[in-house]
């Protein structure tokens, strides 16, 4: 027991006096400080998640923010690869009217030449 610290003695704020084995200047102070305020501004949501917020405010529930999550990145990338692929389909078409009326023209003299002028015409009305 000789170990141990001398009891310290605390007075409280009505007089009376505690014994503790704790130095007084670790006890909390008697004042306290007011609550901070905290300034939050809300901004706009991303687009990405407007539609979830959107759900879930609305009370549509769980499975509408699924779809949502789920289903909309899946549409973006099947439009984007439709679009992708018409466009190398427009491409190779062209360059191969493009190549075949090349070849038309050198190959064929005056019969071929008039045959593009016709290609191209028709490639122009419609």
């Amino acid at each position: 027991m000789e170990s141990l610290p001398e009891p310290a003695r605390v007075r409280l704020p009505d007089g009376s006096q505690v014994y503790a084995y704790i130095n007084p200047t670790d006890l909390p102070t008697t004042h306290q400080q007011p609550p901070q305020i905290v300034h939050q501004h809300i901004h706009q949501a991303p687009p990405d998640r407007t539609v979830q917020r959107v759900a879930l405010g609305s009370g549509i529930g769980a499975g509408a923010v699924g779809a949502s999550v789920y289903f909309g990145p899946l549409l973006v990338a099947a439009l984007t690869s439709m679009a992708i692929s018409l466009a190398v389909t427009a491409l190779i078409i062209i360059a191969i009217t493009w190549g075949l009326v090349t070849v038309v023209r050198s190959v064929g003299g005056p019969d071929g030449k008039a045959a593009a002028k016709n290609i191209t015409q028709a490639r122009r009305r419609g």
